[in-house]
């Protein structure tokens, strides 16, 4: 049977790695779940999460030249990954205290929006810093009695 890139397929956990699982799709077939693949949150030991012979859902990622089958039990699931400011138990733990609750609520943007803003911040901080030490070059050039 020829595997499906974006399918969804049923497997069996065959083996546990620090690294990721080998899943067995079907006979003689067995493909690699990443670390980084196994869960939504983040995955220190795999087999926390997995057990040798558990029936698990995996994705097809992508099949290579080689044959090697790399898999994804999270994209599988359906249940979305958590948002941003859940990763920390939800209470908004995650959340940048510098940028104000209006602006992390607002809608996505689009990529070119999303640099537009970053730009406008960076020089906004550019052009503050650039102030503050003007400001102190003035009080040096003025005072040289001060310099040691």
């Amino acid at each position: 049977m020829q595997l499906e890139t974006g399918k969804i397929y049923e497997g069996k956990v065959t083996g546990i790695t620090k690294f990721g699982a080998f899943v067995e799709i079907e006979p003689g077939t067995t493909g690699m779940v990443h670390i980084s693949e196994i869960a939504n949150t983040y995955v220190n030991e795999i087999k926390d999460h997995l057990t040798e012979g558990q029936t698990v859902k995996v994705k097809v990622l992508s099949v290579n030249g080689e044959g090697k089958i790399s898999l994804s039990i999270k994209k599988a699931m359906d249940n979305p990954a958590p948002r941003k400011d859940q990763k920390r138990g939800g209470n908004g733990a995650g959340r940048r205290q510098d940028v104000p609750k209006s602006a992390q609520e607002k809608a996505p943007q689009t990529p070119e929006a999303a640099f537009e803003d970053m730009l406008n911040k960076f020089k906004q901080s550019s052009d503050e810093r650039m102030g503050d030490l003007k400001k102190v070059l003035d009080v040096k050039r003025r005072n040289p009695a001060r310099r040691k």
